[in-house]
């Protein structure tokens, strides 16, 4: 009898266990204080870019012809002083990072996930239980809409119904369109936040970034958690004027490049893509320089764009740089080249494309 009570309980729990919400969820504890570490991307994240740095972003003519409107005067209006960063940018910068849990009182069942960022006082939602995203017309906000989801110890979230903002502080910009999906690991006291961001507005492929946290001992003063920002005039303006430059106009577009000896084709974002053209397709001696050219100003090879690699865009140059990545660059570039080659041995006389292996060279 004790045996069958024993099998009867043990299928009781078994159903019970079936039986709980969709979104009764367990994993990793992100709980606690967490800082930023800056060695990815550090020239971006604490000084700022410089204009008209757009390496390594897959941004589109929009984009560009945007960001090189944009004058960093705009700034200093009022109405932009105080500008929130939305939450795929705002984990980039200085701030202290608290996460905590939000739990059913009487289930223990785990409804979100808090997010506060010092910078500019921001609370961020992650919903765990299972809600659907809203519709269309729903309210846009700086931090958007998230929901999450462990897949075992990693939480990944989802975040649509952003409000406008920039992934560089340089005028590169995100529209309201663009949806992110992060991936947070913890690794004992070192938490790594992974974000990809589509874009269908302004960029060409997923943007994809990554950064450090490391987790406080303590609890932070106060003080470090606010963000005091009260809009004054700094320049005065008349009503209604935004500083701005017009196409073509931009009196800084060359200086980046110029100054680290990057042709201005590395400079603008990856426009110079592998695609098959039909209207006007690549030569095979223009393929190469474009593959490694694209090869070099995305991932970790960004920060090698501005040494001496981009002054010689060859390909010894390239290898020597890739830090041994030289025969995956090497049978990628050769790809590239074979697979343009049979189509692209004759080009139609009213193709207008600009020789990318003379830029290049």
């Amino acid at each position: 009898m004790t045996k069958l009570m024993s099998v009867i309980a043990l299928a009781a729990s078994l159903v019970a266990g079936a039986s709980l919400p969709a979104f009764a969820q367990a994993g990793a504890d992100f709980s606690g204080v967490w800082q930023p570490r800056y060695h990815e991307d550090q020239p971006d994240r604490i000084p700022g870019p410089e204009l008209t740095d757009y390496t390594g972003l897959p941004i589109n003519d929009s984009a560009r012809q945007y960001a090189n409107s944009w004058d960093p005067s705009r700034l200093t209006l009022p109405e932009e002083q105080c500008r929130v960063h939305v939450s795929p940018y705002i984990y980039r910068g200085p701030l202290n990072l608290r996460i905590w849990e939000d739990k059913d009182p009487k289930t223990q069942d785990l409804i979100a996930i808090k997010h506060y960022s010092s910078t500019f006082e921001q609370t961020r939602t992650i919903w765990m239980d299972g809600r659907p995203h809203p519709g269309p017309n729903a309210a846009h906000t700086w931090m958007g809409f998230s929901t999450g989801r462990y897949d075992g110890d990693m939480l990944i979230v989802e975040t649509t119904h952003l409000k406008k903002g920039w992934v560089r502080r340089n005028g590169v910009p995100m529209s309201d369109q663009a949806k992110m999906t992060e991936y947070m690991v913890r690794n004992g006291e070192v938490m790594t936040h992974i974000v990809v961001l589509v874009d269908p507005v302004y960029l060409t492929e997923p943007l994809v970034k990554s950064q450090d946290f490391v987790r406080s001992a303590r609890e932070l003063a106060a003080q470090t958690w606010l963000w005091v920002c009260e809009p004054v005039i700094e320049v005065p303006r008349p009503d209604g004027e935004v500083p701005a430059y017009l196409p073509g106009e931009h009196p800084f577009k060359e200086e980046f490049a110029r100054r680290h000896g990057i042709p201005i084709v590395a400079t603008d974002g990856v426009r110079l893509r592998l695609e098959d053209d039909e209207a006007c397709p690549l030569a095979e001696d223009e393929a190469l320089p474009i593959e490694i050219e694209r090869l070099a100003s995305m991932g970790r090879h960004r920060r090698e764009a501005h040494e001496p690699f981009a002054r010689r865009l060859r390909i010894e140059r390239l290898l020597v740089v890739a830090r041994g990545e030289l025969a995956v660059v090497r049978d990628r570039a050769a790809q590239v080249s074979r697979g343009h080659a049979s189509r692209a041995r004759r080009k139609p006389e009213n193709c207008q494309r600009v020789s990318a292996g003379k830029k290049l060279r």
